[in-house]
Protein backbone atom coordinates (compact mmCIF):
# COMPACT_ATOMS: atom_id res chain seq x y z
CA UNK A 1 0.00 0.00 0.00
CA UNK A 2 1.67 3.16 -1.25
CA UNK A 3 1.19 6.85 -1.96
CA UNK A 4 2.60 8.37 -5.14
CA UNK A 5 2.95 12.02 -6.19
CA UNK A 6 1.43 12.55 -9.65
CA UNK A 7 0.04 15.54 -11.54
CA UNK A 8 0.14 17.82 -8.50
CA UNK A 9 -1.66 15.44 -6.15
CA UNK A 10 -1.14 12.19 -4.24
CA UNK A 11 -2.76 8.90 -5.21
CA UNK A 12 -3.02 5.80 -3.06
CA UNK A 13 -2.59 2.39 -4.66
CA UNK A 14 -1.90 -1.24 -3.94
CA UNK A 15 0.39 -3.48 -5.98
CA UNK A 16 0.23 -7.26 -6.23
CA UNK A 17 1.20 -10.12 -8.53
CA UNK A 18 3.71 -10.47 -11.34
CA UNK A 19 3.55 -10.00 -15.10
CA UNK A 20 2.49 -7.21 -17.44
CA UNK A 21 1.15 -4.16 -15.57
CA UNK A 22 -2.62 -3.92 -15.17
CA UNK A 23 -4.28 -0.82 -13.70
CA UNK A 24 -7.69 -1.13 -12.05
CA UNK A 25 -9.71 2.11 -12.04
CA UNK A 26 -12.86 2.27 -9.90
CA UNK A 27 -16.10 4.20 -10.30
CA UNK A 28 -17.61 7.35 -8.78
CA UNK A 29 -17.71 7.44 -4.98
CA UNK A 30 -15.82 4.15 -4.66
CA UNK A 31 -12.23 3.10 -4.03
CA UNK A 32 -9.85 0.32 -5.02
CA UNK A 33 -11.55 -2.15 -2.66
CA UNK A 34 -14.32 -2.84 -5.20
CA UNK A 35 -11.68 -4.86 -7.04
CA UNK A 36 -10.42 -6.87 -4.04
CA UNK A 37 -11.97 -10.13 -5.15
CA UNK A 38 -11.12 -9.61 -8.82
CA UNK A 39 -7.52 -8.68 -7.99
CA UNK A 40 -6.96 -12.07 -6.40
CA UNK A 41 -7.69 -13.68 -9.77
CA UNK A 42 -5.86 -11.18 -11.97
CA UNK A 43 -2.65 -11.04 -9.92
CA UNK A 44 -1.91 -14.65 -10.86
CA UNK A 45 -0.94 -13.44 -14.36
CA UNK A 46 -0.43 -9.68 -14.04
CA UNK A 47 1.14 -7.06 -11.81
CA UNK A 48 -2.04 -5.41 -10.58
CA UNK A 49 -2.14 -1.76 -9.53
CA UNK A 50 -5.45 -0.91 -7.86
CA UNK A 51 -5.62 2.88 -7.63
CA UNK A 52 -7.78 5.30 -5.64
CA UNK A 53 -8.72 8.26 -7.86
CA UNK A 54 -8.21 11.77 -6.48
CA UNK A 55 -10.92 12.68 -3.94
CA UNK A 56 -11.60 8.97 -3.39
CA UNK A 57 -10.44 6.43 -0.83
CA UNK A 58 -7.06 7.28 0.66
CA UNK A 59 -5.96 9.57 -2.17
CA UNK A 60 -5.65 13.32 -1.66
CA UNK A 61 -8.66 15.63 -1.64
CA UNK A 62 -8.43 18.44 -4.20
CA UNK A 63 -10.62 21.26 -5.46
CA UNK A 64 -9.77 20.38 -9.07
CA UNK A 65 -12.00 17.48 -9.99
CA UNK A 66 -12.93 16.47 -13.52
CA UNK A 67 -12.42 13.48 -15.79
CA UNK A 68 -9.69 15.02 -17.94
CA UNK A 69 -7.64 15.86 -14.86
CA UNK A 70 -8.23 12.40 -13.38
CA UNK A 71 -7.14 10.77 -16.64
CA UNK A 72 -3.99 12.92 -16.57
CA UNK A 73 -3.37 11.63 -13.03
CA UNK A 74 -3.29 8.07 -14.36
CA UNK A 75 -1.12 9.01 -17.34
CA UNK A 76 1.37 10.59 -14.92
CA UNK A 77 1.13 7.53 -12.65
CA UNK A 78 2.22 5.37 -15.60
CA UNK A 79 5.05 7.77 -16.43
CA UNK A 80 6.34 8.16 -12.86
CA UNK A 81 6.14 4.39 -12.31
CA UNK A 82 7.97 3.82 -15.63
CA UNK A 83 5.38 1.30 -16.83
CA UNK A 84 5.15 -0.06 -20.37
CA UNK A 85 2.58 -2.21 -22.19
CA UNK A 86 -0.05 -1.17 -19.67
CA UNK A 87 -3.41 -2.93 -19.52
CA UNK A 88 -6.30 -0.96 -18.04
CA UNK A 89 -9.54 -2.19 -16.51
CA UNK A 90 -11.85 0.75 -15.89
CA UNK A 91 -15.29 0.53 -14.28
CA UNK A 92 -17.87 3.31 -14.75
CA UNK A 93 -15.90 6.55 -14.10
CA UNK A 94 -12.73 4.49 -14.40
CA UNK A 95 -13.86 3.41 -17.86
CA UNK A 96 -14.32 7.06 -18.81
CA UNK A 97 -10.70 7.69 -17.80
CA UNK A 98 -9.61 4.71 -19.90
CA UNK A 99 -11.53 6.09 -22.90
CA UNK A 100 -9.85 9.49 -22.55
CA UNK A 101 -6.47 7.79 -22.40
CA UNK A 102 -7.23 5.61 -25.40
CA UNK A 103 -8.27 8.62 -27.47
CA UNK A 104 -4.85 10.17 -26.80
CA UNK A 105 -3.21 7.15 -28.50
CA UNK A 106 -0.62 6.74 -25.75
CA UNK A 107 2.26 4.50 -26.73
CA UNK A 108 2.33 2.96 -23.24
CA UNK A 109 -1.12 1.36 -23.61
CA UNK A 110 -1.52 -2.31 -24.47
CA UNK A 111 -5.22 -3.16 -24.03
CA UNK A 112 -8.33 -1.62 -22.47
CA UNK A 113 -11.38 -3.11 -20.76
CA UNK A 114 -14.28 -0.67 -20.47
CA UNK A 115 -16.88 -1.75 -17.92
CA UNK A 116 -20.19 0.13 -17.80
CA UNK A 117 -18.82 3.19 -19.62
CA UNK A 118 -20.60 6.26 -20.93
CA UNK A 119 -19.33 9.21 -22.95
CA UNK A 120 -22.07 11.71 -22.04
CA UNK A 121 -24.69 12.21 -19.31
CA UNK A 122 -27.29 12.18 -22.11
CA UNK A 123 -26.66 8.45 -22.55
CA UNK A 124 -27.89 7.62 -19.06
CA UNK A 125 -31.39 6.21 -18.74
CA UNK A 126 -33.80 9.06 -17.86
CA UNK A 127 -34.68 7.58 -14.49
CA UNK A 128 -30.99 7.24 -13.63
CA UNK A 129 -30.21 10.82 -14.60
CA UNK A 130 -33.24 12.13 -12.68
CA UNK A 131 -32.08 10.22 -9.59
CA UNK A 132 -28.61 11.77 -9.86
CA UNK A 133 -30.11 15.27 -10.13
CA UNK A 134 -32.34 14.59 -7.12
CA UNK A 135 -29.40 13.34 -5.03
CA UNK A 136 -27.32 16.37 -5.97
CA UNK A 137 -30.12 18.76 -5.00
CA UNK A 138 -30.36 16.99 -1.64
CA UNK A 139 -26.65 16.73 -0.86
CA UNK A 140 -24.70 19.11 -3.15
CA UNK A 141 -22.22 16.26 -3.37
CA UNK A 142 -19.63 17.01 -6.11
CA UNK A 143 -19.67 13.33 -7.11
CA UNK A 144 -23.27 13.75 -8.31
CA UNK A 145 -22.48 17.08 -9.97
CA UNK A 146 -19.70 15.40 -11.95
CA UNK A 147 -22.09 12.72 -13.22
CA UNK A 148 -24.69 15.36 -14.16
CA UNK A 149 -22.28 17.44 -16.23
CA UNK A 150 -19.59 15.07 -17.52
CA UNK A 151 -18.15 13.39 -19.50
CA UNK A 152 -18.59 15.23 -22.79
CA UNK A 153 -16.79 12.98 -25.25
CA UNK A 154 -18.16 13.09 -28.82
CA UNK A 155 -18.95 9.51 -29.81
CA UNK A 156 -16.92 9.82 -32.99
CA UNK A 157 -13.82 10.39 -30.85
CA UNK A 158 -13.95 6.69 -30.00
CA UNK A 159 -12.67 5.98 -33.51
CA UNK A 160 -9.28 7.23 -32.31
CA UNK A 161 -8.90 4.28 -29.93
CA UNK A 162 -6.58 1.86 -31.68
CA UNK A 163 -5.57 -0.61 -28.97
CA UNK A 164 -7.56 -3.84 -28.50
CA UNK A 165 -10.57 -3.03 -26.34
CA UNK A 166 -13.09 -5.17 -24.50
CA UNK A 167 -16.41 -3.45 -23.80
CA UNK A 168 -18.41 -5.06 -21.00
CA UNK A 169 -21.84 -3.98 -19.79
CA UNK A 170 -24.72 -5.42 -17.80
CA UNK A 171 -28.04 -6.13 -19.45
CA UNK A 172 -29.53 -3.77 -16.83
CA UNK A 173 -26.84 -1.07 -16.87
CA UNK A 174 -27.04 2.72 -16.46
CA UNK A 175 -27.32 3.07 -20.25
CA UNK A 176 -29.41 1.15 -22.75
CA UNK A 177 -27.63 -1.74 -24.56
CA UNK A 178 -27.53 0.15 -27.87
CA UNK A 179 -25.10 2.66 -26.34
CA UNK A 180 -22.55 -0.08 -25.82
CA UNK A 181 -23.20 -1.44 -29.30
CA UNK A 182 -22.43 2.03 -30.70
CA UNK A 183 -19.14 2.07 -28.81
CA UNK A 184 -18.32 -1.37 -30.19
CA UNK A 185 -18.99 -0.22 -33.74
CA UNK A 186 -16.83 2.89 -33.36
CA UNK A 187 -13.80 1.21 -31.75
CA UNK A 188 -12.44 -0.89 -34.58
CA UNK A 189 -10.40 -3.36 -32.51
CA UNK A 190 -13.13 -4.04 -29.95
CA UNK A 191 -15.25 -6.87 -28.62
CA UNK A 192 -18.54 -6.48 -26.77
CA UNK A 193 -19.77 -8.69 -23.94
CA UNK A 194 -23.14 -8.21 -22.23
CA UNK A 195 -23.38 -9.73 -18.75
CA UNK A 196 -26.83 -11.30 -18.43
CA UNK A 197 -29.02 -10.88 -15.34
CA UNK A 198 -26.69 -8.22 -13.92
CA UNK A 199 -26.90 -4.53 -13.08
CA UNK A 200 -24.28 -1.78 -13.24
CA UNK A 201 -22.00 -3.10 -10.52
CA UNK A 202 -23.25 -6.55 -9.58
CA UNK A 203 -20.86 -8.43 -11.87
CA UNK A 204 -17.84 -6.71 -10.31
CA UNK A 205 -18.33 -6.33 -6.57
CA UNK A 206 -17.97 -9.61 -4.66
CA UNK A 207 -18.38 -11.59 -7.85
CA UNK A 208 -16.10 -13.96 -9.77
CA UNK A 209 -17.82 -13.97 -13.16
CA UNK A 210 -15.72 -11.12 -14.57
CA UNK A 211 -12.35 -12.78 -14.03
CA UNK A 212 -12.58 -15.32 -16.85
CA UNK A 213 -13.48 -12.93 -19.71
CA UNK A 214 -10.83 -10.46 -18.55
CA UNK A 215 -8.11 -13.10 -18.27
CA UNK A 216 -9.04 -14.52 -21.67
CA UNK A 217 -8.91 -11.07 -23.28
CA UNK A 218 -5.73 -9.77 -21.69
CA UNK A 219 -3.86 -13.07 -22.02
CA UNK A 220 -4.60 -13.52 -25.73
Amino acid sequence: MTMINVNGTELFYTKSGQGEPMLLLHGNGEDHHIFDRLSQKLQKKFTVYAIDSRNHGKSAQTEQYDYERMADDIIDFIDVSKLEKVNIVGFSDGAILAILMGIKKLSCLNKLALLGANTSPDQLKPEIFDHIVEKYEETKDPFFKLMMEQPNIPLQELRKIEVPTLIIAADDDLCEPEIFEQMHQLIEASDLKIMENQDHGSYIIDNDILAEPLLDFFSA
